[in-house]
């Protein structure tokens, strides 16, 4: 591969990181060409962008970037590559899961989700646990709403039993 194609990769990753800073590192060595194309598929599905890399491509984009959480990726960056860019921080978890019972591959080699690095398979479930901006937006909504509908209810509750009372009252003269 030529300097200049290189050099492109790495504006075209630096770019796609910029957008997206949220991303996974996976192996899919051993998928093959249907397995890999049908994986290909339900990310797109899931607005995920899955592109397979070199490790040294990958690794110089991440200095660039430099970022310090970056740098404890660096030692995963072995063997075949693929890098899924995100905006839901745990769709790849779940596809990487999912897919992963099924087929065997891909196996979670780290990733960096909201500023934070996670490396080794075994982080998969904490990714997966991770709620979305969308999901955040509506515990912090219920949260907001909770005491109003408690005190709904209780003036509710309290003009029934009013109510009761007052009836109770007049049917005793």
């Amino acid at each position: 591969m030529k300097k200049e194609q290189k050099g492109l990769i790495i504006e075209s990753l630096a770019a796609q990181l910029k957008a997206t800073p949220d991303f996974y590192v996976v192996n899919i060595e051993g998928l093959d060409a249907g397995k890999t194309s049908l994986l290909r598929r339900k990310c797109f599905a899931q607005n995920i962008k899955m592109v397979v890399v070199k490790n040294t491509l990958l690794k110089r984009t991440l200095e660039q970037a430099g970022v310090e959480e970056m740098k404890l990726l660096f030692p995963i960056l072995e063997g075949s590559t693929a890098v899924m860019f995100t905006e839901n921080v745990n769709a790849p978890a779940k596809l990487i899961k999912s897919f992963g019972q099924a087929n065997g591959k891909p196996v979670l080699k780290g990733a960096l989700v909201q500023e934070c690095a996670y490396v080794g398979e075994d982080q998969l479930e904490n990714l997966i646990n991770i709620k979305s901006r969308e999901e955040l937006i509506g515990d912090i909504a219920g949260l907001i709403l909770s005491p109003a509908q408690r005190l709904v209810s209780a003036i509710e509750a309290a003009g029934s039993n009013m109510a009761g009372i007052v009836k109770t009252l007049a049917e005793r003269e």
